[in-house]
């Protein structure tokens, strides 16, 4: 683990800290830390950082509700920048967004990014606000029976795909199995966040299990 005396703050004693979604990886804020912040924010594991316009300590979510549970905290090549992973427990932006970037200056014409979370999200609109042609809207006009039909099916086709040891297959077929997965996630009111905890959990209670093996 690297010393805090080893991080490089600048003439004002400040580093960068920029926050991110554990959970969606997506950028929620830039926001500066200071040696007591960064110690404040280690001590008790939720984000602490230096207001520079108020010029003194502010713990995230202290009056809002919306703080941020630290995950990692890792610094940039130069040890002069820091990222800081975390599970929020609400908006991370003052003006109640997720993140405080969400407003686009450029986009690529031929190029879009992708996320599980992007993804989620365009599922979850065709629930609400069904599209005519949409193969997602046909499934949820269909209903719990035909989408429980076809991750039986997508099933089936990744266990002959692996059986047959063809890699390219089995990722084109996994990839159709997860998005059956999340078309019944949300047909069932199920998160990326309700799998997250609960795999991380499993984690937890497997790295215990490891640990009392390794005693005997």
């Amino acid at each position: 683990m690297l010393n805090i005396e080893e991080l490089r703050f600048d003439e004002k004693g400040l580093i960068p800290a920029i926050v991110k979604d554990a959970i969606s990886g997506k950028v929620l804020t830039l926001a500066y830390m200071n040696r007591e912040s960064l110690k404040v924010s280690m001590e008790k594991g939720l984000t602490c950082f230096w207001s520079r316009s108020r010029q003194e300590l502010w713990l995230k979510g202290e009056t809002s509700g919306n703080y941020q549970h630290i995950v990692s905290i890792t610094a940039d090549c130069d040890n002069d920048a820091l990222l800081v992973t975390v599970e929020p427990d609400g908006p991370a932006c003052h003006t109640g967004s997720f993140s405080c970037f969400e407003k686009p200056v450029y986009q690529s014409e031929d190029k879009h990014e992708f996320s599980l979370d992007g993804l989620m999200k365009l599922i979850e609109g065709r629930k609400l606000d069904k599209k005519e042609g949409s193969y997602t809207t046909y499934l949820f006009e269909k209903g719990l029976d035909k989408i429980l039909k076809k991750v039986g099916e997508e099933s089936t086709e990744v266990i002959i795909a692996a059986k047959a040891e063809d890699k390219a297959e089995t990722v084109y077929e996994i990839s159709d199995l997860a998005y059956h997965v999340m078309v019944l996630m949300v047909e069932a009111g199920i998160s990326l966040e309700d799998i997250h905890r609960e795999l991380a959990s499993r984690h937890v209670i497997d790295h215990k299990v490891k640990q009392e093996k390794m005693t005997k």
